[in-house]
């Protein structure tokens, strides 16, 4: 036990280590940002309002703000407030905001950039972390540190290794590969039953990639087709960003999650058949662990789709509304990427379910055939 806990704490102090020195990375200056701040602030006097007799808001407010960060803390300061979705925010007295200042010289300009919701974002995430552990005891804390480790591999990994000029479907590979290994040996352990999992997560997590790069191929869709392709390709231009390799680095991330899900259920079944029936052969565990599968097939693949549709329902609503003609549509890149990362993503669980019902059935058969041969059982 002693020696696992300092495997463990090695381990980490390994990645603190590495993760510190991986992130001293001398990034380009794309915009100068110099002359900008971004304070916290609450606003203590309405000065102007721009509500409107029927209760609509029309205009700009211009509020008094007292600042609560930065280097003019205490000060107050006349601030404007716009009416709009994205920037601004509608004050009142006692409002916390984003106070954003522009100095030129002894000439400074402050205006409302949003509200404060960092207490309410770190309030829900203590929630969401309190009924993991709360509901799932044990294994929900080590869920916990193992959905900690995935986000600090992609922050303090991924990202920094993508603008140091790696590959971003092979560093999209590296996280999916540790992210797999530190979450089912932080679940499971060194069992036969984690081994068939991490076994089926990568390999239908690499045929989803494969899948998503063949359909990329055939339908000439590539990383340069989205959204912000102009903006990426003036960062290219500046860094050693590869910008064509991030789209398909994409889904093999979001593709890890639901894969993980299923080969981790299929694992546990056929773990749960061996112990309740000993003597079922690896073929008759194989053929239970198919059955489970079957039955998770459709609800994962739902779970992608549904997700990537609903990340892209703003530009579904539109093509509605405008009643796009269907040809417009279907050959549309938005749409085409769309399809690519839900298909994509639902071949790969499709696949793991055979790949790791052979792989747990076979391994976890050995095992206590393993075992009985030494005399352990």
């Amino acid at each position: 036990m002693r020696k696992k806990y300092f495997c463990v704490i090695l381990f980490a102090v390994i990645s603190i280590l590495f993760l510190y020195k991986w992130n001293q990375v001398e990034k380009v200056e794309l915009v100068n940002t110099s002359s900008q701040s971004f304070d916290k602030a609450v606003v203590t006097k309405i000065i102007t309002d721009n509500i409107q007799e029927n209760k609509s808001r029309i205009g700009n407010q211009t509020v008094m703000l007292r600042f609560l960060s930065g280097r003019r803390k205490g000060q107050e300061v006349e601030a404007v407030s716009t009416n709009g979705n994205l920037y601004g925010a509608t004050c009142y007295v006692g409002t916390k905001v984003i106070a954003l200042t522009n100095e030129s010289g002894e000439v400074s300009v402050t205006s409302v950039y949003s509200f404060d919701r960092e207490y309410i974002i770190l309030a829900f995430c203590l929630i969401f972390f309190l009924a993991i552990g709360l509901i799932g005891g044990k294994n929900g804390v080590k869920a916990i540190l193992g959905l900690v480790y995935t986000l600090v591999l992609i922050i303090y990994f991924f990202l920094p290794a993508i603008y140091r000029g790696m590959s971003p479907i092979l560093a999209a590979v590296l996280v999916v590969i540790f992210t797999t290994v530190i979450t089912m040996l932080l679940l499971t352990g060194t069992s036969r039953k984690s081994i068939a999992a991490m076994i089926g997560t990568i390999a239908g997590v690499v045929v989803a990639g494969i899948s998503a790069g063949i359909f990329g191929a055939v339908a000439r869709i590539s990383g340069y087709n989205v959204p912000d392709i102009d903006s990426l390709i003036f960062v290219q231009k500046s860094t050693n960003i590869s910008v064509g390799g991030l789209l398909f680095a994409g889904i093999l991330i979001s593709a890890l999650g639901a894969v993980m899900d299923v080969a981790m259920s299929i694992a546990s079944a056929i773990h749960e058949f061996h112990e309740v029936d000993e003597s079922l052969g690896w073929q008759e565990l194989y053929k239970r662990g198919m059955n489970v599968g079957r039955d998770m097939m459709g609800t994962m693949a739902n779970t992608l789709i549904l997700a990537f549709v609903g990340g892209s329902l703003s530009t579904l609503v539109l093509n509605y509304a405008y009643n796009l003609p269907y040809l417009q549509i279907m050959n549309s890149y938005s749409i085409g990427i769309e399809i690519m990362q839900g298909l994509s993503g639902s071949i790969g669980i499709v696949l793991t379910v055979p790949l790791v019902s052979f792989a747990a059935s076979v391994l976890i058969k050995r095992e206590k055939t393993g075992m009985e041969e030494s005399g352990m059982v």
